[in-house]
């Protein structure tokens, strides 16, 4: 009989090989690595990118169901419930966002807390989830080979994207800030020419940095493994969603985050595979309720607020993607 279990459970390729726990808890343990040898790449001077087909607005999501008990509902989450529990692609080291409490093992933070709201819906008992650790690369494959049903690991909705996986409505707008050295007076990325910046692999902090004239691309596995080499002045900045350098500044008090505008527009969607869209619409009326009865705004006061210094409300929710 399957047990449901809390995370973290076994993580996909690319993470370190999960000890077992205990086996009346049925938890695994696992953890990313840290690189040891990292690309670096000088940004492109002229364009090169593939064009991407027109998906419209990215953030727009399929229309929600009428209800969480409606017509449906059961198209959706049938094999979910049959099984016993969720399985969500989360992080294990994104501070705020996804990361491991050292004292309970348990991984918290905003994004956990959407995984929890939809685990809450389906079987009235948020704490029926299996969380696997994956890194910024692995969310599509994740999706794609149905290791789990959703991703909730602050993924920017893109037409790219769109062309391989299925979003919900967008749960939180972020926006591409860099992280330097306290002291610096550096505010943009292209006053980093001629400096290394680190970004994880598969993520659009490293497409951007990539696409700036004369600035040194770096990539690695998470934005951790980024902090490590900006820590031992392997990289001169890190470039990353403003929600996951707030994250890092917590745990280096030598590193900031400039005043300064988004470099970019980061609307976050809950991945989910593209041939599920009754799962989608699910978990867009999931959404809907929590941004409606007060706790969306709960878990970003929880979360952000004490150190992005920021009020926000939730995002609106577009719909009506054919």
């Amino acid at each position: 009989m399957s047990v449901p279990r809390r995370g973290p459970v076994v993580a996909v390729v690319g993470v370190v090989v999960a000890a077992l726990l205990g086996a009346c808890t049925s938890s695994v343990y696992a953890e990313t690595t840290v690189p040891t040898s990292t690309s670096t790449t000088p940004a492109p001077t002229s364009s090169t990118t593939t064009a991407v087909p027109d998906c419209g607005d990215p953030s727009q999501s399929y229309d929600p169901l009428p209800s969480l008990t409606g017509p449906g509902t059961d198209s959706a989450v049938k094999a979910i419930r049959e099984r016993g529990y969720l399985t969500a692609g989360v992080s294990a080291d994104s501070l705020l966002l996804g990361s491991r409490n050292p004292l309970t093992n348990e991984i918290v933070g905003f994004d956990i807390d959407m995984v929890h709201a939809v685990a809450k819906a389906i079987f009235g008992d948020e704490t029926k989830v299996e969380l696997v650790v994956i890194s910024t690369a692995q969310r599509e494959k994740a999706l794609q080979d149905n290791r789990v049903d959703l991703v909730v690991r602050n993924m920017t909705m893109n037409c790219d994207r769109w062309q391989r996986i299925a979003f919900s409505s967008e749960y939180y707008r972020s926006g591409l800030k860099i992280l330097v050295k306290r002291g610096s007076d550096v505010n943009t990325l292209a006053a980093l020419s001629g400096k290394k910046v680190c970004a994880p692999n598969g993520s659009t902090s490293l497409d951007a940095v990539k696409a700036t004239p004369g600035v040194i691309s770096v990539g690695a596995a998470t934005h951790t493994a980024c902090l490590v080499l900006f820590q031992n002045g392997n990289v001169d900045a890190i470039a990353g969603d403003d929600t996951v350098l707030a994250g890092l500044v917590v745990q280096d008090p030598y590193a900031f985050v400039p005043e300064m505008d988004q470099l970019t527009k980061e609307p976050y969607g809950i991945g989910v595979n593209k041939d599920k869209k009754d799962l989608v619409r699910y978990v867009n009326r999931v959404l809907d309720t929590v941004k409606a009865d007060g706790r969306w705004k709960a878990s970003y006061d929880k979360w952000f607020l004490p150190s992005l210094k920021v009020e926000a409300q939730p995002p609106p929710s577009l719909y009506g993607r054919a």
